[in-house]
């Protein structure tokens, strides 16, 4: 009786091996250069900064999250359909096909009342991610090909900066 979950353990005791002999090797092995912007905290696409008194921080990134769990969850319906589909036969088929209507109508819902959206109504907090690394004290992060003012090619957009910069 016990040899019947001797392969269940077996299966358990290597994937503790696994991952602890990740966890040591990326200890050992992995690269160990560590400067402020790295050590910045980030969280889910946002940047981490106070905002000011009285501004709420956008909760719309976390409604995305969830509905993106909540839809995950009903597709998992699928799968047991899926096996049992022979044997539901033509009830089963209708079924299924009221659920994922169901599940599309959510969907188009969400989508239509901006519920997937959460980069447009972000609050713009007061200090840029330039202004943190200048507290810092880290060079300003410019993408390859790029001017100092962002433009590409590194020319200045309008005439008057172009007039600063000489």
């Amino acid at each position: 009786m016990l040899s019947d979950y001797l392969p269940i353990v077996v299966l358990a005791a290597l994937a503790a091996i696994f991952a602890v002999a990740s966890l040591v090797a990326s200890s050992l092995l992995g690269p160990r250069k560590p400067n402020p912007v790295k050590l910045m905290a980030y969280e889910s696409g946002n940047d981490p900064i106070r905002l000011p008194r009285g501004q709420r921080f956008s909760v719309k990134f976390y409604v995305v999250a969830m509905l993106f769990i909540i839809f995950d969850i009903e597709t998992i319906f699928l799968f047991p359909w899926a096996i049992a589909f022979r044997q539901l036969g033509l009830f089963g088929l209708v079924e299924m096909a009221i659920f994922i209507g169901l599940v599309f109508v959510a969907y188009v819902y969400v989508w239509k009342k901006g519920g997937l959206d959460w980069a447009g109504s972000a609050v713009t907090p007061v200090e840029t991610d330039d202004e943190i690394r200048d507290e810092l004290g880290v060079g300003r992060i410019r993408s390859a090909g790029r001017g100092p003012d962002g433009s590409p090619g590194g020319s200045p957009r309008t005439p008057e900066e172009a007039a600063r910069a000489r």
